[in-house]
């Protein structure tokens, strides 16, 4: 019986990302949408709860929960940001999470027939973007992420 070895790569720093490389516009783009989702989450989530501490709520403990809510909600998308930034590849699971969970939510907000509907269009078309930018074949080899059966994609 013979062991077989794995070849080496031929260029073992095209293996994982160059840290000291310039970084993929796409992935910049990507990680500022994250960062913006996630500051918007702790924007509104602090409205929620402002108003519930401070307001006149159908129910203060509701209100309170949902802006507690949305804040750690926010550590998602924000956590995801900041790994895409650092070109970690653990970061791209989290963003693609956050833009999935973004989908139903702005479909939700474009059946309400209010101003919501706009902000239904911004949040989907933020989402879409977010997930081409973190599918798109740059994005994963800068993030060091290889294909199925561990070729480099």
């Amino acid at each position: 019986m013979r062991a077989e070895q794995t070849p080496a790569p031929e260029n073992p720093a095209s293996a994982s990302p160059d840290p000291a490389g310039p970084r993929p516009p796409r992935l910049t783009a990507a990680a500022v949408l994250a960062a913006l989702e996630g500051l918007a989450l702790v924007v509104g989530g602090a409205f929620i709860l402002v108003l519930g501490l401070t307001g006149d709520p159908d129910d203060r403990g509701q209100a309170v929960t949902g802006g507690v809510t949305l804040i750690v909600l926010a550590l998602l998308p924000l956590l995801a940001a900041r790994g895409l930034l650092a070109r970690r590849s653990w970061s791209r699971g989290p963003a693609v999470i956050t833009q999935i969970m973004a989908l139903p939510v702005a479909y939700n907000l474009l059946q309400a027939d209010s101003a919501a509907i706009p902000g239904g269009i911004a949040l989907g078309a933020v989402a879409v973007t977010a997930l081409v930018l973190l599918i798109n074949q740059k994005t994963t080899r800068a993030l060091g992420i290889r294909g199925p059966g561990g070729e480099q994609d």
